[in-house]
């Protein structure tokens, strides 16, 4: 069984991110700006008005209005305080003695540039092997870290987001390059002038996916507004994976507040994707990545009790059609006999709990 995390340190988690988004928070929206409501197509959203420093003003988007969190920050903002010190401390402690485990160091300055200048306030999400090292905190157990390696960092935004915020980041080349300077942008296998990833000397790639993915799309780079001048590759299955995503906390210097995939529907994705990926090569490497981490969120959905939510995204992605039926059968048989144990057990419990039926892949 996977080692659950201490009640004092998954409180301490719960504080590294409060205290990490309020420090985020506070260096978005300094006191000298204010908040302003605008409707826009029928929904209403906050923006942040502020001085350019040259007599006039400049706006930044936060978010819907109709988010509660965004709700309480607005009122709250002002009060806000930044304890960068002693939130060092509690990423120490947390992956020193309480079994978590921080990402290496280039993916944790590449995240926190990207975060500083507002990925993850223009709707972001963090999504692949740093994501998954975020879920030992959000499940409260304490995850492999050999899983967790990585040479490169996936980034997701919703297509639509990002053209209509009406914001975009700082340009990401300029973010990357701050974090080193042999960041270059990868020529798309398009042919065309547009970069959806980029890479360093050492090969550290940081790639950019949206959910654009019909076949008119396919291996062409979506524009994408808001991300500072990159571009996204279409990437299918994606919509499923970055639906009703979560806030958590990247263990990195004094803590990154970041927004990752839900955990089920991580876990499931991963078999659809694995099913596609080939045999030979760096696909193949990658494709037991995707089935291994997978096999280790079955067993720890299953060990805390969230076999419910786990039915639920596996249902709805069973409905969407042979292509994803097929999928997660493929990637259902190539996980190892215990980790196929623990996605029957997951789905027939989740099943008698939602007092709905699923469809087992086996």
């Amino acid at each position: 069984m996977l080692k659950s995390i201490d009640l004092m340190y998954q409180a301490m988690l719960a504080e590294l991110r409060q205290r990490s988004l309020d420090a985020a928070w506070s260096a978005d929206f300094p006191s000298d700006g204010r908040f302003t409501p605008l409707t826009v197509k029928q929904r209403r959203y906050w923006y942040f008005d502020r001085p350019d420093g040259k007599g006039g003003r400049t706006r930044d988007y936060v978010g819907p209005a109709s988010d509660p969190e965004i709700a309480k920050r607005v009122e709250e903002f002002k009060a806000q305080k930044d304890d960068l010190q002693a939130r060092r401390r509690m990423v120490s402690t947390l992956t020193r003695e309480g079994g978590m485990v921080a990402p290496d160091r280039m993916s944790g300055d590449v995240i926190e540039a990207l975060a500083s200048g507002g990925l993850f306030r223009l709707r972001g999400i963090l999504i692949g092997t740093i994501a998954f090292h975020t879920y030992a905190g959000v499940l409260s157990v304490r995850l492999p870290g050999h899983s967790i390696m990585t040479g490169d960092a996936d980034v997701a935004q919703d297509f639509a987001v990002s053209r209509e915020v009406g914001d975009s980041m700082p340009p990401i080349l300029q973010l990357l390059q701050s974090v080193d300077p042999t960041f270059r942008p990868v020529p798309h296998r398009s042919g065309q002038a547009a970069f959806s990833s980029f890479q360093n000397k050492n090969s550290y790639k940081v790639e950019f996916l949206t959910n654009r993915s019909s076949d008119d799309y396919m291996d062409q780079p979506a524009r994408m507004p808001a991300l500072g001048g990159a571009s996204a590759d279409p990437l299918r299955f994606l919509d499923f994976l970055i639906r009703d995503p979560v806030r958590t906390v990247v263990l990195h210097k004094s803590g990154i507040p970041v927004t990752v995939p839900d955990p089920s529907r991580y876990a499931v994705h991963n078999l659809i994707v694995a099913s596609r990926r080939h045999n030979d090569g760096q696909s193949a490497v990658k494709r037991d990545k995707d089935i291994r981490q997978a096999g280790i969120l079955f067993e720890a959905i299953l060990q805390t009790r969230r076999s419910s939510d786990l039915a639920l995204v596996y249902n709805e992605a069973w409905q969407r059609g042979d292509a994803w039926r097929a999928g997660i059968r493929a990637g259902a048989a190539m996980l190892p006999d215990e980790g196929r144990k623990h996605l029957k057990a997951c789905l027939r419990t989740g099943a008698v709990e939602i007092d709905e039926d699923v469809s087992l892949p086996f």
